[in-house]
């Protein structure tokens, strides 16, 4: 029996086969799997709530259009929706170069919370703050690798590069991150 990643993508192709079909079934459980780390992705690359839905909605619809001539051995499934995802959020960044980044506005969460939950949106809106300001390639790997928890091959594949340079990426990336944040180290809660 085929069980982790390898049972996955048997049935990731077996879906989009039956997709091809005509089974909204199968397409509805693609999109159940795939979709909310996809939004996630474009979140937290965009930062702006309907541009994310629009890049999630391409994403999906670029593999329905792609469904009936997928071939398994073509791409892990996962990995060939990050890539386009990943492309259409930095098309997104650089229609929106003209636009100053402070012209940009926060994605905010109106649930109300504790003094806790205020620190925590505290840290997350100065991450993802400093994070908007790293190199698209460098916040696209961080985020793949430590948000979405997708390995190095998997990333250097989307970005059409090598394992080492996706750990140069990583490295340089989260080395500036925390060159930008640790003088807020305390301010933020953070130990």
């Amino acid at each position: 029996m085929e069980s982790g990643q390898n049972g996955r993508q048997e049935n990731d192709a077996a879906l989009l086969s039956l997709y091809a079909e005509g089974d909204r079934e199968a397409a509805r459980r693609l999109t159940a799997r795939y979709a909310p780390g996809i939004l996630r992705l474009a979140s937290s690359m965009l930062g702006n709530s309907a541009e994310a839905e629009e890049v999630t909605q391409e994403t999906m619809l670029r593999l329905w259009k792609a469904a009936p001539d997928w071939r398994q051995d073509k791409a892990n499934l996962s990995t060939w929706l990050w890539k386009v995802a990943s492309n259409l959020c930095i098309d997104v960044l650089r229609r929106r170069r003209s636009v100053s980044i402070e012209e940009i506005s926060e994605p905010r969460d109106e649930t109300p919370g504790a003094v806790n939950r205020l620190m925590r949106n505290e840290r997350a809106e100065a991450l993802h703050r400093e994070l908007a300001q790293l190199p698209e390639r460098q916040r696209l790997a961080v985020i793949l690798r430590h948000f979405e928890g997708a390995s190095n091959p998997q990333i250097a594949e989307i970005l059409g590069t090598s394992t080492e340079a996706v750990e140069s990426l990583l490295a340089r990336g989260i080395r500036e991150l925390k060159r930008k944040l640790i003088g807020r180290k305390a301010a933020l809660g953070w130990q």
